[in-house]
């Protein structure tokens, strides 16, 4: 049984005087998602169900099929269809004429890598505007630091299961604007990209992206799709976000593990000089 992206299984738990006993455990639920918009399917994504209109919104956001002042008409579900919790059709307002043609997935994009579906490195890359430099766009170290224990303390699905994602935005203050969790960092950082989407509330170029693994060029490409300036991640950056960040002219931020962390570009957007 399952219930907003956790299920149960049953285990056999060995215990630490060495002994053996039967229960149950909360697991991260692994659904595929197939994304079509009229009959055409663009991906299928593996994903943790819950916000799928939003996963659906920001996949089509980062990889430039929509833009950020397009708008979605209404999202649909086969009705005949045996699967249908797991197929999403997209329907967009009076014309906005979508790019299908800058898409290029094949197979299914599994939870644990996003963009694995891609022919090349050239593929990969959207054509995103770099951020455009703000001067009173930055954030205190105070608030900085803050920004780990806030995503943690809101991840009601880790505290259960220990095994999955989330992304948060927050605001340059530390106020956290919107978080998801999945159990795919890509699937996560979609869905608060995609609430923004919804809610037209894009660009967020007064906002912070953190998330709670690794920092990939594919997040920082996300981010980018959304005008995030200043992405931080709890643990490493890869070498090719690091160049990423920098030509897009995005902080990025790493280890960001109070009371420490290290800053990979763009350093100007971090108040230094707070105490």
């Amino acid at each position: 049984m399952k219930e907003d992206g956790i299920g149960s299984g049953q285990i056999i738990r060995r215990k630490q005087d060495g002994s053996f006993e039967y229960h149950r455990d909360d697991l991260t639920v692994e659904e595929p998602l197939e994304i079509r918009i009229a009959s055409k399917t663009v991906a299928t994504t593996m994903r943790t169900p819950g916000h799928d209109e939003e996963l659906a919104a920001g996949f089509l956001l980062s990889e430039g099929i929509v833009e950020t002042h397009d708008k979605i008409d209404k999202f649909s579900r086969p009705a005949a269809a045996r699967n249908r919790e797991n197929i999403l059709a997209v329907k967009f307002a009076g014309g906005v004429k979508v790019k299908l043609s800058s898409t290029k997935r094949f197979g299914t994009i599994s939870s644990s890598c996003g963009i694995c579906g891609k022919e090349s490195i050239a593929a990969i890359r959207q054509d995103f505007p770099p951020i455009v430099s703000a001067k009173d766009v930055r954030i205190d170290i105070e608030a900085l630091l803050s920004l780990p224990t806030l995503l943690r303390k809101l991840q009601g699905e880790f505290a259960r299961t220990g095994g999955i994602h989330a992304a948060g935005i927050f605001d340059l203050g530390g106020k956290l604007k919107v978080l998801r969790e999945d159990i795919g960092r890509h699937n996560a950082v979609d869905k608060v990209i995609g609430r923004a989407f919804l809610d037209q509330q894009l660009p967020l170029d007064r906002h912070v992206l953190l998330v709670s693994g690794r920092a990939s060029f594919e997040i920082m490409q996300k981010a980018l799709s959304a005008g995030i300036p200043i992405v931080a991640s709890v643990s490493a950056p890869s070498t090719l976000a690091m160049e990423f960040a920098r030509e897009s002219n995005q902080t990025l931020i790493g280890f960001l593990r109070p009371p420490s962390f290290n800053i990979y570009s763009h350093i100007e957007r971090v108040n230094l000089s707070s105490s």
